[in-house]
């Protein structure tokens, strides 16, 4: 009996969780020799009204992991729909900390914790338990001062995308022929270039699971479960773009990839699921994958390329044909 390899349920789990949109914040204090820290968080929540506690975990192999271990007191600085910009800049692995507070305007807090200006609401917190819990921290904060100083909406995290931009995709994805056309183009220059950083970067664990997803994808399309199939055939290109690791390409795919969603549920919701089903995709997704294994960036490519131009070509037909 075959079982699911431990890394599909963690990314099948993690997927699962992105369907509950959450706040983002920054959790900001300062280390050892008072200099401030902060990192990007969406793991915000309440706990209790008597007495004031909230709560937020840290994954152990975070780099700021042993000052939030040693340190007495943080801030949590929700941050408002306008303040994307920032919430990257705290979530970058490649910036120094001194680089994400630079131009960053602060005040001191409750215990002389760094507090962000300008954010929607902040809670200046003593650290009032901690648990370790599974690979994260869970930090319980009392909070000992707050402030909501504007009435703007809070920045939304959901499956994988800043609300505001899942909306604005899920919008031009379901605009119009001309908008499809042009998201096909774009898939095409952005996976050429995973595919490629994949033939060279992929690991063991990413061709197996493609492997096994490429299986399951063609039992589908065999038994006629159309819905399905393209459901997997979504999970293919999420796996193509893990297989790269490049964060800053994934960010671009994963929006590509949500705007692909919302046109295939909007197909799915109409019934239109077989349409969109291309029998000669199937051995060019293999290809991809035998380009990828071997090493071979450009026999990869070449196979995404024929993919995307069928792809593009049955469109260009669906728009001839009569209704």
């Amino acid at each position: 009996m075959s079982q699911t390899p431990p890394d599909a349920n963690a990314r099948s789990f993690r997927h699962a969780l992105g369907c509950f949109p959450t706040g983002v914040a920054v959790i900001t204090t300062t280390d050892a020799q008072g200099q401030p820290v902060g990192l990007t968080c969406n793991s915000f929540s309440s706990v209790s009204l008597e007495p004031p506690l909230v709560l937020w975990s840290l994954r152990n192999n975070s780099k700021s992991i042993d000052i939030f271990r040693k340190t007495e007191q943080f801030a949590i600085n929700v941050l408002s729909h306008r303040q994307d910009d920032i919430s990257g800049r705290f979530a970058s692995s490649s910036k120094s900390m001194a680089e994400k507070f630079d131009g960053v305007a602060t005040s001191r807090g409750w215990g002389g914790t760094p507090v962000l200006d300008d954010c929607i609401a902040n809670f200046q917190c003593s650290v009032y338990a901690r648990h370790e819990a599974g690979d994260h921290v869970v930090f319980i904060g009392q909070v000992e001062a707050f402030e909501q100083s504007s009435p703007e909406d809070a920045l939304v995290f959901y499956k994988g995308a800043y609300m505001m931009l899942a909306q604005s995709l899920r919008a031009l994805a379901l605009k119009d022929n001309a908008a499809e056309r042009d998201l096909i183009q774009a898939r095409a220059a952005v996976l050429g270039s995973l595919v490629r950083l994949a033939a060279v970067a992929a690991r063991q664990e990413d061709f197996d699971a493609i492997e096994q997803n490429l299986r399951v994808l063609d039992r589908h399309a065999e038994e006629g479960d159309m819905v399905h199939r393209a459901e997997a055939a979504i999970v293919f290109f999420k796996q193509l773009t893990a297989a790269a690791h490049n964060d800053m390409l994934t960010v671009v795919a994963q929006s590509l990839t949500t705007m692909l969603e919302h046109t295939v549920s909007h197909q799915v919701a109409h019934a239109q699921a077989h349409a969109i089903y291309l029998p000669a995709l199937t051995p060019l997704r293999w290809r991809v994958l035998e380009g990828m294994k071997a090493r071979d960036p450009d026999a990869a490519a070449d196979a995404m390329a024929r993919y995307f131009a069928l792809v593009a070509a049955s469109r260009a037909q669906a728009e001839l044909s009569p209704a």
